[in-house]
């Protein structure tokens, strides 16, 4: 339960600290400020949304009390912090995003009589009242606001009001300091709680379907722009921080950061599930592995990943297995539609990875009662998970409801099978040792099949070939 904190940990820089403290100064820096009118925001489209997700969440905790933390700013090193995210079960139960107050808290109440605590008028749903609290900006005539540096606007800049996040989000707001924790709150911390809010995100609505295409738009941008950028990557020696680095500035220019960590891995890196060190050389002949997703301000955020041959033409090994996922992929996503099981889009894959690499030699001889999946030495991850606000998202739903769960409309995940021969590999020939390829796409399905949402990203060894070219000028 929150403490009213709104960063991880107190910090103390009075052995340094310099502000001067004299009755005459604060007098001086307390006045002289021009009167500011306060402007509400129009109610944000998100708005709408975000309450028809309350209500049904509070449709399955009757008389109970449900507290959601944004959270607050975690430590990064002595007195700084990183950059704050809110919670995602916070921001798709607000709608509040990137502009998120840390240690923020919404209460729900999920009653049937629209009464709310202590008399006070809450947000009114059909089944509960709601009410956002958060540290609202300090005044010009206090000290807070130009010497606490965690939450002083000299310091961070404007902050809103209450008035302000009410009007916005179409919520009641409070201060966070008038919240007072109950023993009997459920918290994040309740299993049953964390289970639901993430159960709840498994089908997306059409607000979400619509940030899910603008993230991957966004993606696609920075995929054109890494290739663009190929020829000064292989003129640096640890050019894959070239290709993270101009990702994430499209990442930046579009979104609020990267949806997760970008992989930029060259060579044998493309090994490396999630290799993120990205401090390899990018090298003509190599290929280049690039998974990356730009997260939006709403904190959606796409999930894309494209293997590029760096000069722009595949060896005949490179292409063989690039090919190879390719039908593995296509072939998951043809049988995506309502009412199968969600497993069922990752075995359909692995029938061809496994087709595959007995085609070509790399399993043990088939033996009449030895089912071992000898294949998935070469892919040991799966080829879909629930995209959204997480890049993993909805990871906390029972396994009935994700894994051996049933496809519905509205939900968006990711197909993505690979393979990848590590260096040292002495199962595969020598010449595909060090290969790794991987191609992910985020999908949406529909009420009679699917969407490919990153299907405008070159996706056939020919087109990704002529891809490269054309981004490189060559």
């Amino acid at each position: 339960m929150t403490d009213n904190a709104t960063h991880e940990a107190e910090i103390d820089n009075s052995n340094r600290s310099t502000t001067p403290r004299s009755d005459r100064f604060l007098n001086h820096i307390m006045t002289g400020w021009a009167e500011g009118s306060e402007v509400l925001p129009s109610q944000r489209p998100a708005a709408i949304f975000a309450a028809r997700r309350r209500e049904a969440l509070a449709a399955q905790f009757v008389g109970e009390r449900l507290v959601i933390e944004a959270g607050v700013m975690k430590q990064r090193s002595n007195d700084t912090f990183y950059p704050f995210r809110a919670h995602s079960a916070f921001s798709h139960l607000t709608g509040w995003g990137s502009e998120s107050e840390p240690g923020a808290v919404l209460v729900i109440d999920a009653t049937d009589d629209g009464r709310a605590e202590g008399g006070r008028a809450h947000e009114a749903g059909r089944n509960h009242t709601a009410t956002l609290y958060f540290r609202e900006r300090a005044g010009r005539d206090s000290e807070e606001f130009f010497a606490n540096p965690e939450i002083g606007e000299f310091w961070i800049g404007p902050r809103p009001s209450l008035d302000q996040v009410a009007a916005d989000l179409g919520l009641q707001t409070a201060r966070l300091e008038s919240l007072v924790s109950r023993q009997a709150d459920r918290t994040l911390a309740d299993d049953d709680l964390a289970r639901a809010v993430s159960e709840l995100r498994l089908v997306k609505d059409e607000y979400e379907i619509a940030q899910m295409k603008a993230a991957v738009d966004a993606t696609a941008r920075g995929f054109d722009e890494v290739l663009a950028a190929l020829g000064r990557a292989t003129a640096e020696q640890r050019g894959e921080r070239v290709v993270e680095g101009v990702f994430n500035l499209r990442a930046r220019l579009d979104g609020n950061a990267v949806g997760y960590e970008t992989i930029a891995a060259a060579g044998a890196h493309a090994c490396t599930l999630h290799w993120m060190t990205n401090d390899g050389a990018v090298r003509d002949g190599d290929l280049l592995l690039l998974d990356a997703g730009v997260e939006l301000d709403s904190l959606y955020t796409a999930d894309i990943t494209r293997t590029v041959p760096v000069s722009g033409t595949f060896t005949p090994v490179q292409r063989q297995v690039y090919e190879a996922v390719l039908e593995a992929a296509d072939a998951a996503r043809a049988i995506v539609r309502p009412g199968i099981r969600f497993g069922d889009v990752h075995d359909e894959a692995m029938k061809v990875i496994e087709r595959k690499t007995r085609e070509w030699g790399f399993l043990p001889e088939a033996v009449a009662g030895d089912d071992t999946p000898y294949h998935r030495r070469y892919m040991v991850h799966g080829t879909s998970h629930h995209l959204g606000l997480d890049v993993h998202d909805c990871a906390q739903a029972k396994r009935e409801l994700y894994l051996d769960g049933r496809i519905e409309a509205g939900m968006i995940f990711t197909i993505e099978p690979g393979l990848y021969f590590q260096s040292d590999d002495l199962t595969v020939p020598e010449a595909f040792r060090g290969i790794g390829v991987r191609i992910e796409d985020d999908i949406v399905v529909t009420e009679d099949g699917c969407i490919n949402l990153s299907a405008d990203i070159p996706r056939t060894a020919t087109e990704v070939e002529a891809w490269v070219k054309t981004q490189r000028g060559l």
